[in-house]
């Protein structure tokens, strides 16, 4: 898709222009070249590995059949309905319930799910959400959105850089002066808020987009809306640690891990839980579909018992669900 690509070409240049202004705020012109040298290397990193850093900063292992049958099932099976190539599958080992996908093309994508998501749904509404990860896929939002959280954290953490060393007497240019003191104020509140807004723009939209996909290639929507449901409910009350260390990569999951309150406003990294869920019962209507059965879906699979679902050579028990 040509549009997402220039869209990501602007964010690119947004971002670098954001961390080009904080080089030349903090060390004048010599900051601004230091800086440009600097958005230039992240730029060709992040386009080219951004992927594996995300991957990185929250723990995920990949799985395959041998080790996570049922959910490497699930994706293979969805992968072929919405025409893509098959996604590396990821777990990440996180209580809290949630699920993101990066890549920067669909034959280089991968999709992951916490233990916490396996644990508190079953099997229809991980297929739900799942769809929803290979619609961002093949919607090509992957690459933007990892492309935001690689630069906007790099962003983040100069602007935490700068802090510190203004904290600690850093900074201190007498040709400069107070002009230096202020650039550092200013690096260290408009750059976190710049980079923010930023990743919010690119993300809101995105995710009706890929709800209304997704429910198309799993064909329910009310998996979809059953699943963030659940998934909305327990993220107000189980902390996501990695998230909260990185926040600038929360607008990469299916719901805000940082604190699960969805909020239709300028300062939301994801719309109103509510109304994703009428959305999608909205098409449900539409489509003529109720909760139906997964079976009416999905190939049926015999590789593990009704209710238990194998994750990393685990078994995780799961409320009756016609996973096997």
């Amino acid at each position: 898709m040509p549009l997402n690509y220039l869209k990501t070409a602007m964010l690119l240049a947004l971002l670098t222009g954001i961390f080009l202004v904080l080089g030349a705020l903090v060390g004048g012109k010599t900051g601004l070249v230091f800086a440009f040298f600097i958005a230039l290397a992240m730029n060709a990193f992040s386009l080219w590995k951004s992927d594996s850093v995300v991957l990185h900063m929250f723990n995920a292992h990949e799985v395959t059949d041998a080790t996570a049958p049922e959910l490497v099932g699930i994706v293979r099976d969805l992968a072929r309905q919405a025409d893509l190539p098959m996604p590396r599958v990821y777990v990440m080992n996180n209580p809290q319930p949630n699920a993101f996908a990066t890549g920067r093309s669909p034959s280089h994508a991968a999709v992951c799910a916490s233990t916490g998501l396996l644990d508190a749904l079953n099997a229809q509404e991980v297929a739900g959400v799942m769809a929803h990860e290979l619609a961002h896929i093949k919607n090509r939002d992957t690459l933007t959105m990892a492309v935001a959280a690689t630069i906007g954290g790099a962003v983040s953490m100069f602007a935490q850089y700068m802090q510190f060393g203004m904290l600690f007497g850093g900074n201190r240019d007498g040709d400069r002066g107070g002009l230096g003191i202020i650039g550092t104020l200013a690096a260290v509140i408009v750059a976190p808020l710049a980079a923010g807004l930023v990743q919010m723009a690119i993300s809101r939209s995105r995710e009706y987009q890929a709800d209304r996909m997704g429910a198309m290639v799993c064909g329910n929507p009310i998996w979809l809306a059953s699943a963030l449901r659940k998934i909305d409910r327990s993220a107000r009350q189980i902390p996501n640690e990695e998230a909260e260390a990185v926040p600038a990569a929360a607008h990469m999951f299916i719901i805000n891990p940082l604190n699960g309150h969805g909020v239709d406003n300028l300062f939301s990294t994801h719309p109103n839980v509510e109304n994703r869920i009428a959305a999608l019962e909205a098409l449900a209507r539409e489509m003529s579909v109720s909760g139906g059965s997964m079976d009416q879906q999905m190939p049926s699979r015999s590789s593990s018992a009704p209710g238990e679902v194998w994750i990393g050579g685990r078994n995780y028990t799961k409320p009756p669900s016609p996973w096997g």
